[in-house]
């Protein structure tokens, strides 16, 4: 059973106390002051309750804290440099603070770039203004920063990856940055998800981001890039709309990419999700994405692909989803295609396919979603109906 109530100003005589979890209750109101003779304390979640009033100056006496943990509570105010006093912090948690919709307005100061300890710093969805400080990203040991959703502004430093050479997680969509993708970024050699969608990136997309090897989710969605080259090595390249990753370029730029980029990828053997809706890409579907083993979702739909449906696209034997609908697509569906066992949704409506559906279209045990509309296919072909035929057709011999 939850607790509830309010944490009783009687707290602030555990002057031994070094854990407090608090976590997932229905706890409520203001933190009282006393809490801040808990100077023994390193550990601090108070996350997931219904907490409100200012995030509190005292949190920054507090300097054996390691974690604190206030996030998904109804905290206001700004963050204050207080928090630089907390030199041991290793994890930093705010995110998801508001009360009746309002969310709470703040700058980050620059002091907050003075945890050297930091493991995660967590800030997303607030309203914090203000540029980031580029002493964030000189903490040696930091693996996850989080801004996502607020109002920064700004560029991120060219050399940002210098300073962070373990990063697993930057997320920075939701906000008001600008300017061009650090250089720098093979340098966080264990990146695994960038999200930058959602700002107002420009300039190119080098070939870089194609030396992050362990690379799982790149997020670019909405923003203003002109050109993307060479994405390679990145196992969920997530290009779609609404609920999926949208990359928007400038018309110009579209028809530049052409299939050939998407030839690249197939030297990303750990590749899971392919999703290219909706992206204006033209010419055919190579034979390589065949190469592509441990794909598990391909949304090619909604462009201008030509050509035929490679036979190799049978090797994807762990394809749950494959999406090829709107686009150009002649001959018939390759054999192989049936053969994938795992295949939950296949989608090739609003194309040219023509010829029969074979009887192996029943090894699709898992189908829940099949849709072949507004194609050129004839009737199932199987032994009965060549019976048939080979039938009416000695009967036509017979009555000349």
């Amino acid at each position: 059973m939850a607790l509830t109530g309010t944490i009783p100003h009687s707290f602030g005589n555990l002057s031994f106390l070094v854990s407090l979890d608090l976590g997932s209750n229905n706890l409520y109101g203001n933190l009282p002051q006393e809490m801040a003779s808990l100077r023994q304390i390193k550990f601090l979640d108070l996350s997931f309750n219904s907490f409100r009033g200012e995030v509190l100056s005292w949190f920054g006496f507090l300097h054996q804290l390691q974690v604190l943990n206030i996030g998904n509570n109804s905290f206001t105010g700004s963050i204050t440099s207080s928090f630089s006093n907390i030199s041991t912090l290793e994890t930093l948690n705010l995110r998801f603070n508001s009360i009746e919709g309002q969310i709470p307005k703040g700058n980050i100061p620059e002091g907050i770039g003075n945890f050297h300890n930091m493991n995660l710093l967590s800030i997303q969805y607030n309203q914090l203004i203000g540029s980031i400080p580029f002493t964030i990203f000189n903490s040696s040991r930091i693996e996850f920063i989080t801004f996502t959703s607020n109002s920064l502004p700004g560029n991120l430093p060219n050399d940002l990856c210098n300073g962070l050479p373990i990063p697993k997680g930057i997320y920075l969509s939701l906000n008001k940055l600008h300017s061009h993708v650090p250089t720098s970024l093979p340098n966080c050699s264990e990146l695994q998800k960038l999200s930058l969608s959602y700002n107002e990136f420009d300039g190119p997309i080098h070939s870089e981001i194609g030396r992050l090897p362990n690379l799982q989710d790149l997020a670019l969605e909405s923003n203003y890039f002109t050109y993307m080259f060479y994405l390679m090595n990145a196992i969920s390249i997530l290009i779609g709309k609404s609920s999926q990753w949208v990359m928007q370029w400038s018309p110009n730029t579209q028809r530049a990419l052409s299939i050939q980029w998407v030839m690249q990828l197939s030297n990303c053997s750990e590749l899971q999700t392919l999703v290219l809706a909706k992206t204006e890409f033209d010419g055919p579907i190579h034979s390589e994405i065949g190469r592509l083993s441990n794909l598990q979702e391909s949304a090619l739909g909604s462009n201008h692909f030509t050509g035929i449906i490679p036979q190799e696209i049978g090797n994807l034997v762990n394809l749950v989803k494959l999406a090829m609908e709107g686009n150009q697509i002649t001959e018939s569906v390759p054999i192989s295609i049936y053969n994938i066992s795992s295949l939950q949704l296949l989608m090739l409506w609003g194309n040219n396919l023509k010829g029969s559906l074979p009887r192996e279209i029943g090894n699709l045990t898992k189908m829940q979603d099949l849709e072949l509309g507004e194609n050129a296919f004839t009737v199932f072909k199987t032994r009965y109906d060549k019976k048939m035929a080979d039938e009416s057709k000695a009967l036509q011999l017979n009555i000349k």
